[in-house]
């Protein structure tokens, strides 16, 4: 039998190479009042590497489940790869988002967005559904090699769950835009609902029951987009000032929070869970530039805009960083290959 190839591998948290991408043409497009048309356009050309990536995913992951349907199985099965479904449906989402910021709501393209944005939607409620049905599945799966007090929904329970079930809050993003306000803002309320929910039990988990696996320290990262997305969408619905100042606070000490584990992160062989890094950390990007706009006349401008700058900058050089060293790692083998069971199993407390 022949041994197989590195599509096998290929689990659906590359996905959140696209979000990334898309994550970081949003924030270039929220600077195109500081920066002018040279953010546009490094906006464009993100944008559509963004969709060049998602093509060549898309078509990959559709060969793999042709040619090694258990070795998804298993990714579905898995109480930390499981919930990396989401990503698929949310980079949907932020295709287009990405494609309504640049090319508008309306017009020939209009039609695409919509189609894009549906897709999403739908499919991001599934997603939800079923990584929450496991919460009420009779047995829940566990890590190979994890004794009993590992067992049940504990070894699920990581900053991971936070895309399938906050995931929802990015719908109105492009939704709002494009007219579907009231189903923008259903699916809102499943993830603002959920967020403070995920959140307090990953918290729990970490604290009274184990520490989260080595591998899975970047979701950490992930914190930082729940407020940071919310603060958008209220931009968009032209909520109070106050709420999204609050909601930037709130992110702004996610950041703050999650910052010191880029040490230890950093210290570990390079892995697609790094990416985890980079979408969180282009909304919160985007929600200081979009905040500086809103309030030009205050004493408050000058320090948000260039706060948002070199955010944008730091944020710009991670992504960057993430390309090279996955590009690297698909050159020299050390992606798309078997994961040593010792790199996902959490350390003892």
């Amino acid at each position: 039998m022949s041994s197989p190839t590195p599509l096998k591998f290929l689990m659906p948290g590359w996905f959140s190479l696209v979000m990334g991408l898309c994550g970081l043409a949003l924030a270039w497009h929220s600077a195109q009042a500081v920066l002018g048309d040279m953010a546009s356009g490094l906006a464009l050309v993100l944008g559509v590497l963004a969709v060049l990536v998602f093509g060549v995913l898309l078509v990959a992951s559709v060969l793999r489940m042709a040619r090694y349907p258990q070795a998804l199985a298993d990714d579905l099965k898995h109480p930390v790869r499981h919930a990396f479904v989401a990503a698929l449906p949310v980079s949907l989402l932020l295709l287009a988002t990405v494609g309504v910021a640049l090319g508008g709501a309306t017009g020939g393209l209009a039609t695409v967005w919509r189609t894009l944005w549906w897709l999403g939607s739908l499919t991001q409620l599934w997603a939800t559904l079923w990584v929450l049905s496991r919460w009420i599945a009779p047995a829940a799966a566990s890590l190979p090699g994890q004794g009993p007090s590992n067992t049940g929904l504990w070894p699920a329970v990581t900053p991971v769950l936070l895309i399938p079930v906050v995931g929802n809050v990015v719908a109105p993003l492009a939704g709002i835009p494009l007219g579907m306000d009231g189903w923008s803002a259903a699916q809102m309320g499943i993830g603002v609902f959920f967020w403070p929910l995920v959140l307090l039990l990953t918290l729990v988990r970490r604290i009274a029951h184990s520490p989260l696996p080595e591998r899975v320290l970047p979701a950490w990262f992930i914190t930082i987009a729940p407020p940071a997305v919310v603060g958008l969408v209220l931009v968009q619905m032209q909520a109070p000032l106050p709420a999204v100042q609050a909601l930037w606070g709130v992110g702004l000490f996610f950041l703050l929070w999650t910052a010191p584990v880029v040490k230890r992160i950093v210290a570990q062989p390079f892995g697609v869970p790094f990416w985890a890094l980079s979408f969180p950390l282009a909304a919160f990007t985007t929600l200081t530039l979009r905040l500086a706009q809103l309030q030009p006349d205050s004493r408050w401008h000058g320090l948000l805009q260039n706060a948002g700058v070199l955010l944008l900058a730091s944020t710009s050089m991670v992504v960057l960083w993430l390309a090279f060293a996955t590009v690297r790692g698909l050159r020299d083998g050390s992606l798309l290959a078997p994961e040593p069971v010792a790199n996902i199993i959490p350390v003892s407390a």
